[in-house]
């Protein structure tokens, strides 16, 4: 029996509502909307999901204050690095070994993330824990 199951991944920015976004346009995410009864207030998280169903669904938080984010967690997507650089991310020093065979990005609020390869069209990708 599991003690867990995943539900969602979750960043912090100062600017939650940008960083939303910049997400959305990075991954072809889409913001998750009130019903026409809800109320969201602009300092409340934000909910971004994937509308093809593939990719799992991200809370992005506002931080309180100037405290920065923790930077807990780390988003590893497909992609071409240039268009994401082209997107606003910024380069990080990784000191990862170069068997990690990934680019080390940042958003826009300093969330790191790493960037891979897309994998060959075909049968599904194992996507395996390391």
């Amino acid at each position: 029996m599991t003690a867990a199951r995943f539900k969602a991944l979750a960043l912090e920015a100062r600017d939650h509502q940008r960083l939303a976004d910049w997400w959305c346009e990075a991954l072809g995410y889409e913001r998750c909307a009130p019903t026409p009864r809800e109320h969201w207030p602009q300092g409340w998280p934000v909910l971004i999901t994937d509308p093809r169903g593939e990719g799992p669904p991200i809370w992005i938080t506002r931080t309180a204050g100037e405290e920065a984010p923790h930077r807990a967690v780390r988003l590893e997507v497909y992609g071409q690095v240039a268009d994401l650089l082209a997107l606003g991310a910024r380069e990080v020093p990784d000191r990862r070994p170069p068997q990690a065979h990934g680019h080390l990005l940042a958003d826009p609020a300093g969330n790191r993330f790493g960037v891979f390869a897309p994998p060959p069209e075909g049968p599904a990708v194992s996507l395996g824990v390391r």
